[in-house]
Formats: structure tokens, sequence, C-alpha cells
């Protein structure tokens, strides 16, 4: 039994290299084939309901914890 990958031979490195290709392949199966179920989405377009705000002025908040010496 091999316990490093230094000292491993040609089998168990294509063990590996072939474990982790399965692997991935699943990995990518899982993602294509997964779907998203979204009432809200009708044909890919999201339908947005209430009123629009406008945004207003721009403006700076400053926020400070220390005491004030003067």
């Amino acid at each position: 039994m091999n316990h490093s990958l230094v000292t491993a031979d040609r089998t168990t490195h294509l063990k590996i290299v072939a474990l982790s290709l399965i692997a991935a392949i699943a990995v990518i199966l899982v993602g294509i084939t997964a779907r998203v179920t979204d009432t809200d989405v009708a044909n890919g377009r999201l339908e947005a309901h209430g009123p629009v705000i406008k945004a207003g002025k721009p403006s700076a908040v400053t926020l400070r914890d220390g005491t004030a010496i003067r």
C-alpha cells in the first residue's frame, strides 16, 4: 500500500487521476442538470411590483464616537 504520493507507483497515480476526472465530470453534470424553479420568474424576466422611487441628492454621513476636546 502506498501512503505517500512521492513514493507511489504509476498505477496509484493513474487511480488518483481517474478518480479526480470522474468526480469533476459528476460535478459538471450536476451543475448542468440543476434547475432553479421560481414562480416569480416568467420566461426569464422578473416582474417588479410597487412604486418607482427616484434617487435624491447625495449626502455624506459621519459618525464620531470619541469625546470632543476643545
